[in-house]
């Protein structure tokens, strides 16, 4: 515990007043969390579609830009992981549990519960209900990660800079960054991925408990997702204390073979010829349409404009929550590859997996509905994955193994998390103690059976949000400082080659 620096302590005070504050008082904390989430959202979600698309765009200029040959690292270092390895951990980090939690539950809540702009039930809100499934976990979701982590990679592997995130806005402030206001900006970077984090096991600990409800009638409650949450949290702790090489790579392998199974073999017991014509046709759907829904905001509709604010503005504060948990932990594991290779990486293999699974999972349940085969809006978003699988040949065997990937990226995101946090308040140690990441893997844990406690999952979307909005701005600064640095270091070699 040597390492720790004030961040820490400064983190852990908020984190220990908020589980308090919600323990003592859960009516008003989620009263106030909705007050908050519900202002912000009203007021700011302009600049939540704005922000999020010019990232986007960044992203796509830097891939094509003189700085893509870049290399985050030494000029003639090689890449940490080999390529199959590097995207494993990156995308059990990145969207793991979201995607088995949404696989089926998102494009069945657009087709039927309330379609963006259709009208529900019919082939029109089939299309749309694919088409945003597809734009809110596409390249704007997976843009808001590759800048951070290439913010984060760069200024530490190439700049030998602190991998903190008060590092990456020197070129802007200086030796400020050192100070008060560097400590201000890690406080809000840890604040984020706690939250970010516990939100996800919240979701976690809420469908494991769907799926045991569905299967075994265990009620679902708030007791049984804690006793989930803590039999999970001592699982993780153990995976986090055998380090980065051994815990989370073995833990990413096996997710990504447990996801390859189930998808393989929701694709085959599906409807395949359905699943794949989907897949092809949202494609194209979803390209067509990509610069509409990136600035939709509805300011004559309220209805619309509700919909917008449920979903597309929570999905881009949940991955900026997230961002800089997943960015610190795509950064540590991508030294050696260039900004391009990076970014392709990133941007494009993560989209096409989250596509192809989307497609499997949420055409099935489509077309399940459309055959009169169940009624799966009748069930809780946490039961409908299990709802489908009921009607699939080997259906309780799928649903055990889906438990089963439930719980591993569980304990992989916060396994990766609790090595991000204790690296961002130790000063960038890339191999925190393990008392550091004990801690935050109870206080992770924690906030997350709080927010349940308080509100459910609602109370985890209205954290979400109201965590995501100051570190938006961060990413912002984070992005211009990223191409000062870089313009900084293509000056300073034309000067050598003219000196040369």
């Amino acid at each position: 515990m040597k390492q720790i620096t004030s961040v820490f302590w400064v983190t852990l005070t908020i984190v220990a007043i908020l589980v308090a504050f919600g323990a003592a008082l859960p009516k008003q904390l989620e009263a106030y969390t909705a007050a908050l989430q519900a202002g912000l959202i009203d007021r700011f979600g302009w600049y939540y579609l704005i922000i999020v698309t010019v990232f986007v765009i960044f992203c796509l200029y830097l891939i094509f830009s003189k700085f893509g040959d870049v290399r985050l690292g030494k000029p003639d270092e090689k890449p940490e992981y080999k390529t199959l390895t590097w995207f494993s951990m990156l995308f059990s980090a990145g969207m793991g549990i979201g995607l088995v939690f949404w696989g089926v539950a998102e494009p069945i809540n657009h087709y039927l519960i309330g379609a963006p702009t259709a009208e529900e039930g019919t082939a029109a809100a089939i299309r749309e209900s694919m088409r945003f499934t597809f734009f809110h976990w596409g390249i704007h979701a997976w843009s808001i990660y590759a800048l951070v982590a290439l913010c984060l990679a760069y200024f530490k592997f190439r700049k030998g800079a602190p991998g903190l995130v008060s590092a990456t806005l020197t070129p802007i402030f200086g030796d400020r960054m050192k100070g008060g206001l560097g400590k201000a900006i890690d406080v809000i970077a840890v604040f984020a991925t706690i939250v970010g984090v516990a939100t996800t096991l919240g979701f976690g600990a809420a469908q494991i408990n769907g799926g045991l409800s569905f299967l075994y009638d265990i009620p679902s409650s708030f007791t049984v997702q804690f006793i989930i949450i803590a039999v999970v949290t001592v699982l993780f702790m153990i995976s986090a204390s055998t380090g980065l090489d051994k815990g989370i790579k073995i833990l990413s392998n096996t997710n990504m073979a447990i996801t390859a199974l189930l998808f393989l073999f929701v694709l085959f017991l599906g409807p395949t010829q359905y699943i794949l014509n989907t897949f092809t046709n949202t494609i194209g759907a979803y390209l067509q349409y990509l610069p509409q829904m990136s600035f939709r905001i509805a300011p004559n509709s309220p209805e619309a404009r509700e919909w917008i604010n449920g979903w597309t503005i929570f999905y881009w504060a949940w991955w900026i929550a997230w961002s800089p948990f997943v960015g610190i932990f795509i950064a540590r594991v991508s030294r050696g590859r260039t900004i391009r290779e990076f970014l392709v990486g990133v941007l494009l293999l993560p989209c096409l997996v989250g596509f192809l699974w989307f497609s499997a999972f949420g055409a099935t349940g489509i077309n399940l509905e459309q055959n009169g085969v169940t009624n799966l809006a009748d069930l809780a978003t946490e039961e409908m994955l299990f709802g489908t699988f009921a009607q699939l040949p080997l259906g309780t065997m799928l649903s055990i193994v889906g438990m089963l990937l439930i719980a591993t990226f569980f304990i992989t995101s916060a396994d990766s998390a609790t090595f991000v946090l204790g690296m961002q308040t130790t000063n960038g140690s890339l191999n925190p103690s393990s008392g550091v990441k004990l801690t935050w893997g109870i206080a992770q844990s924690s906030i997350a059976a709080i927010l349940l406690y308080t509100g459910g999952l609602q109370a985890l979307q209205n954290a979400l949000i109201s965590a995501a909005f100051p570190f938006s701005i961060i990413m912002v600064l984070m992005m211009y400082s990223l191409y000062k640095a870089l313009n900084e270091e293509g000056i300073e070699r034309v000067k050598k080659k003219r000196v040369s």
